[in-house]
């Protein structure tokens, strides 16, 4: 059994939200220390019918495919059918589909339910499922998408619509601002400062929230500044790019799985050398 990699005298700031206290747990454990700045709120999207219009529509059977983008939008899903009375009913129902899966998340989450996925993309993002499906013949198919938060994901409705099939997308969740504004100010100096070893991003959606305060506040050099002079973590691939697109440079992400505990121990070895 590997000996865990002791994390003492480090100051890591984490931008999670949902699992928020497990994470710090797992990092204060090893004696690291966490600055708790949690950048968006995950919540239901307050358009409550068209999400319940989709599952009656995925209970009756209307669609062949499912891509689940996330996890998260998932159990979201389950939620809305759990209050419209349609839990049994879709979870029968997701059994006979054709099950597309991004990355891990949703793969879990199906396992949670008893399933699989039938088709895991080739990488964990967008690109990766128009790759997997482009060796699919999609002409004719229905086939539902489970977007993540409000993206609507155009570059793939684009795909499976050259590709002849018909989409049929749901966001059954939103982003919102967590932690106010000052508080992300105050991260932002943390990191020009210098009194923070490495930055822990779980969602894209928190780096975006993260340049848009700077930008507001007129604080982007201190923040590009402050993100050169740390660690920076990505737990996946699809942060990553959002980091890059960004113009930071990532220093390190898990290998193979994109989870809180890879990336635990990727910050230690990192950390460590």
């Amino acid at each position: 059994m590997a000996i865990e990699q002791s994390l003492q005298g480090r100051c890591i700031a984490l931008p999670e939200t949902r699992e928020l206290d497990l994470f710090a747990d797992m990092l204060e454990k090893r004696g690291a220390s966490t600055l708790r700045c949690p950048l968006v709120g995950i919540f239901d999207t307050p358009e409550q019918g068209p999400v319940e219009d989709w599952l009656r529509r995925c209970c009756a059977g209307e669609f062949d495919d499912l891509i689940l983008l996330t996890g998260e939008g998932l159990r979201r899903l389950l939620g809305f059918a759990e209050r419209a009375d349609l839990h049994e009913d879709f979870v029968t129902a997701l059994g006979s589909l054709r099950k597309i899966t991004r990355g891990p998340k949703p793969a879990r989450e199906l396992r949670k339910l008893g399933l699989s996925s039938d088709l895991p993309a080739d990488a964990p993002t967008t690109a990766g499922i128009i790759e997997t499906l482009s060796r699919q013949n999609l002409s004719g198919r229905r086939v539902a998408v489970q977007l993540y938060g409000e993206n609507p994901n155009l570059s793939l409705m684009s795909f499976l619509d050259k590709a002849g099939a018909k989409s049929f997308p749901v966001a059954p969740y939103i982003y919102a601002d967590a932690t106010d504004a000052d508080k992300v100010a105050d991260l932002i100096q943390h990191l020009k400062n210098r009194a923070i070893d490495a930055i822990a991003f779980t969602s894209s959606p928190q780096v975006d929230r993260l340049f848009s305060v700077a930008r507001k506040q007129s604080l982007l050099p201190e923040l590009q500044d402050g993100l050169a002079g740390c660690c920076v973590a990505a737990v996946g691939p699809l942060v990553a790019e959002t980091l890059e697109n960004a113009g930071v440079k990532v220093d390190l992400m898990p290998q193979e799985s994109y989870f809180l505990k890879p990336l635990v121990n990727a910050l230690a070895q990192y950390l460590n050398k």
